[in-house]
């Protein structure tokens, strides 16, 4: 039975062969993007194809509409967003799709300039398409294709008019191309990259390959441009003029990620003239290790989806490059292209601005595990041709990108004779890159080994040569293509890895999993995820798991990775005055950065100045002397602060940017003083017991206020609203974290008063806390004294049984109503801190709104505490402590938090609730990857004592 065009195996039809990609030259385009026509239709077959002949009328038929081209037409109220992680959303039959098949029909039309040239040819490109299209211009068919993220072009020189002309194309949302491009995010189909016209004059250039390599032992830069059309290549600030195909070597500077280093070139051949950014460098493995210009390399990777919260993967220039900003700025130095070749124009900025590329090419199938892998096309002789199609459309755009040092097949593909064979063509086509491939442990097509989310066990086994394999595997780096799963609050346990691949050689760094959540802007919930839009089957939130919030606003996680991928280390010996500053670059020496220090008193500076910082070349050490402290006052904490700042503006951030920051102690600070010597004096009623400037319950001995001040349900917490990480993996077979607290009860505790004593020395309340159905438990005993004006607290809390999980958190919680919005504390900060993610949070006094304490992650969760808490004052009451516990003060409870499903679920209240954690349960990144490191648990094992001191908030 022959098959239509959109279940057919074949890449397509009708298109040009591939070639190198460029942004302009002097031939003549036409941008063919704006507002097109529309209709939707629910089945490839509903209508025929008339739509599509010449002199159709779309004005005078019914269904017919408008949407923004580049666009997606589910984001443009035509149908709606379908999100997976790995099922596909219609039975594993490949090729068939289902007949229910939304497919779009798009008119456009458009008049050729008047200056338009009237010689030469014509091609109409596509950049990208999801998931099948079928091509007219002005009635003629030119094809059809697949292959969503990648070009395709026609000839339509003889079929182009002065005047008006129609461009015709039908988009199927299923194809047989969807069997290969299962890849963890939102079905989108639509033309959503651009159209365009270009001009191909005679003797224009077609396809060309520019070849510059960087001889690090020399200093010299061989350049060769070989080119379909001869020609010349003029590289004016070399001196460089010479035919295509001629190499020249001369003395140049490189290009690496660091030193993003290019010449302007020009290819003229006699029909066009072709600017050209040309980075001299050479990419090899030697001696097991990726190299760049002689030098092992360490990827500071993230993995990047193409999304945007309103438009899907059709973005701006503006949006690539605020990309591309931001990731400098966070010393991100490398970005897996997941799981596609991005808009080409992305490549460009990676040029110029520095960055490592992985290039991966258009292929995932991964849904065939649901199925035991049967039918994959990756092993099915049948859809070869599509995959090197594929490759081929990846390789010839993309080859001209310095910043290109790897590709990639794939991902999640399993394994198979199709991937074989797009690594022999690759090889043979471009033997100055390396090749990636994550899913065959054998590496027997690939030059890294690369895994995805093994535990940091694992990754020192293997730094350490001791993973065992097969021979060839051992010889080759290591890469974590995917780790550090970043949904939620987290990733937890970032630092812990980055000391591994700083260690041991062969660990050539990774690529957080990944850059931005793929929150859709919904008007009721904020930001939508799978589900959302009533599709089945989904996979909820996995969608939402980025650095990035939907709207480009870095997340904790983000600032976390920052601190510690940076490339300049800063340690040290604050009683001495001694810092080490150690260079993490692998090329780049620290000319470009000035130092500075600061002293401080209880948080606040009361010196500062400029540090002198010789030259330190990349990988070197040296130590420098801080001047002497100032006098200081004896009952202060002191610190010295030392950061390594931009000297000068550059390409993507400007002068005094901060790259590097450590706080050295000097001296801890006065302990507080534990107040005490008020008596408690029952009232006459008997119902209230009054101690200094606080009042209790007597039955319950809970406080219910303190200065005037109501204070509500002041007690032991121990639950949390679980993370994205606590709910764990949900398609494995053991329970997750969070289904385990709360199958024991921790989200329902019970709080039994078993005590209520007074004393000359103040009040003392004994509990028992404990979940309903089990004999474990946790005695709490709470002492409080005065002395009229402070209010001490010390709480101990000792477990009873053997507890089989670890505790949420260990502290008090309680209400303030009515309490204002303000909020100042000494301690951590600026933003959140977990007991493993705390490594950016630095000790100062902050001022914040209790809006802005909060982390708006697209399923409401744990959040916003903020670590190591010294004294913090909110609603009036101004607490302190010596144990430096975690703050959190939000305008709804932890059970609401809990239930709340998108973040306007959460309503605030008049109501202010505190955590003051003694105690709290890391992060981890269990959602996809290891759970909490055994340093971070909180495991219920032996007494956890802690203190406080209230007193009246000052004005």
């Amino acid at each position: 039975m022959e098959l239509p065009h959109h279940e057919d195996v074949s890449p397509g039809t009708g298109s040009l062969p591939p070639r190198a990609w460029y942004a302009a030259s002097d031939a003549a385009t036409l941008c063919l993007g704006g507002r097109w026509r529309f209709r939707l239709s629910p089945a490839a077959d509903t209508e025929d194809e008339t739509f599509a002949a010449d002199g159709y009328d779309d004005g005078a038929r019914d269904g017919w509409g408008e949407i923004a081209v580049p666009g997606h037409w589910v984001l443009q109220g035509h149908g709606a967003p379908h999100y997976t992680n790995q099922l596909y959303p219609f039975p594993v039959d490949p090729p068939r799709v289902p007949t229910d098949n939304p497919t779009g029909d798009h008119l456009h039309t458009f008049d050729l300039p008047a200056d338009w040239p009237r010689d030469g040819e014509a091609v109409l490109r596509f950049d990208g398409v999801e998931s099948c299209a079928r091509v007219w211009l002005n009635g003629t068919e030119l094809g059809d294709f697949k292959g969503s993220r990648l070009p395709h072009e026609f000839a339509v020189g003889a079929l182009l008019r002065s005047g008006r002309n129609v461009l015709a194309v039908r988009v199927h949302q299923w194809s047989a191309g969807s069997y290969l491009e299962d890849q963890d995010q939102w079905w989108l189909p639509g033309i959503f990259r651009d159209v365009t016209l270009l001009h191909r004059p005679k003797g224009c250039a077609r396809d060309f390959f520019v070849h510059a390599g960087y001889d690090h032992r020399t200093g010299a830069g061989t350049l060769r441009v070989d080119s379909d059309v001869q020609g010349r290549v003029t590289v004016p600030e070399l001196g460089v003029d010479v035919p295509t195909g001629e190499p020249v070597t001369l003395p140049v500077e490189p290009w690496t990620a660091e030193t993003p280093r290019l010449y302007d070139a020009t290819l003229a051949t006699p029909g066009e003239r072709i600017p050209l950014r040309v980075g001299f460098r050479t990419v090899a493995l030697r001696d097991g290790r990726i190299t760049v210009n002689g030098r092992p390399i360490l990827f500071r990777g993230v993995n990047r989806h193409e999304f945007h919260p309103e438009t899907g993967r059709a973005l701006d220039p503006e949006t690539m490059r605020a990309d591309v900003l931001l990731m400098k700025r966070h010393h991100v130095n490398a970005v897996r292209t997941s799981h596609y070749p991005p808009h080409p124009a992305f490549l460009d900025l990676c040029d110029e601005l520095g960055l490592w590329v992985i290039d991966e090419c258009d292929l995932e199938t991964h849904g065939f595990t649901a199925v035991g892998w049967r039918g994959n096309p990756v092993d099915d002789d049948r859809w070869t041709p599509a995959l090197l199609d594929r490759a081929a459309r990846m390789v010839e755009r993309d080859k001209n990108h310095a910043s290109v040092v790897l590709w990639s097949l794939g991902n999640e593909c399993g394994t198979g004779s199709g991937l074989s064979a797009m690594a022999e063509w690759i090889r043979a086509r471009d033997d100055s890159r390396l090749l990636h491939y994550e899913g065959d442990r054998s590496c027997k097509d690939t030059d890294v080994y690369s895994r995805m989310y093994a535990d940091h066990a694992e990754v020192e086994r293997i730094g350490r040569g001791e993973d065992g394999g097969p021979p060839q595997r051992a010889q080759l780096p290591f890469l974590l293509c995917e780790y550090a799963h970043a949904m939620g609050n987290g990733p937890g346990g970032l630092s812990e890895y980055q000391r591994l691949f700083e260690t041991y050689g062969r660990l050539q760094g990774g690529f957080v999993w990944e850059w931005i959540d793929h929150g859709i802007a919904h008007p009721a919930y904020g930001f939508a995820y799978g589900g959302d839009f009533g599709e089945r089957p989904h996979d909820g939130n996995f969608v939402c798991d980025g650095l990035l919030f939907p709207d480009r606003t870095p997340s904790p996680g983000l600032v976390e990775y920052k601190k510690v991928i940076e490339p300049v280390r800063i340690d040290g010996d604050g009683p001495d005055g001694t810092v080490g500053i150690t260079n993490l670059h692998d090329f780049a020496d620290l000319s470009h950065l000035a130092f500075t220090w600061s002293f401080e008193e209880d948080g606040t500076t009361v010196a500062d100045g400029v540090l002198a910082v010789g030259p330190v070349g990349p990988g070197e050490r040296t130590e420098v002397k801080l001047p002497p402290p100032p006098r200081r006052d004896p009952d202060a904490e002191t610190q010295w602060t030392v950061r390594a700042v931009l000297a000068e503006d550059t390409a993507w951030a400007a002068r005094g940017h901060e790259v590097a920051w450590a706080q050295l102690p000097v001296e801890r600070g006065m302990m507080l003083p534990m107040p005490g010597g008020a008596v408690p004096v029952r009232d006459t009623d008997g119902r209230r017991v009054a101690l200094g400037a606080a009042t209790f319950d007597a039955r319950t001995g809970a406080l219910r206020s303190f200065h005037g001040r109501e204070i509500r349900e002041l007690r032991l917490d121990v639950w949390r609203a679980p993370t994205d990480n606590d709910n764990g993996m949900p398609w494995r077979p053991e329970p997750t974290l969070a289904t385990r607290w709360r199958a024991l009860g921790l989200d329902r505790m019970l709080h039994r008063v078993e005590a209520v004593e007074t004393s000359a020395e103040g009040l003392t309340v004994r509990t028992r806390v404990a979940p309903a159905a089990s004999d474990l438990a946790l005695r709490t005993e709470y002492r409080w004294a005065s002395n009229g004006i402070e209010l001490l607290l010390r709480m101990t809390v000792t477990p009873e049984g053997d507890w089989p999980v670890p505790l949420p958190r260990i502290g008090i919680r309680f209400g303030l109503p009515g309490a204002g919005d303000r909020v100042r504390w000494f301690g951590g900060g600026p933003g959140e801190a977990y007991p493993d993610t705390a490594t950016a949070s630095r000790i100062g006094v902050w001022e914040s709104d209790i809006a802005a304490l909060q982390t708006p992650y697209v399923r409401p969760q744990e959040n916003g505490a903020r670590a190591d808490v010294r004294w913090a004052e909110v609603g009036g009451v101004r607490v302190a402590s010596d144990d430096h516990p975690a703050l959190t003060a939000r305008r709804w409870t932890t059970e609401q938090l809990d239930a709340a499903r998108h973040r306007t679920d959460l309503v605030a209240g008049d109501t202010v609730w505190v955590n003051l954690d003694a105690a709290r349960h890391g992060i981890g990144s269990g959602s996809c990857g290891p759970g909490v490191l055994p340093p971070y648990e909180l495991r219920a094992t032996g007494t956890t004592s802690f203190a406080c001191v209230f007193s009246p908030a000052a004005g």
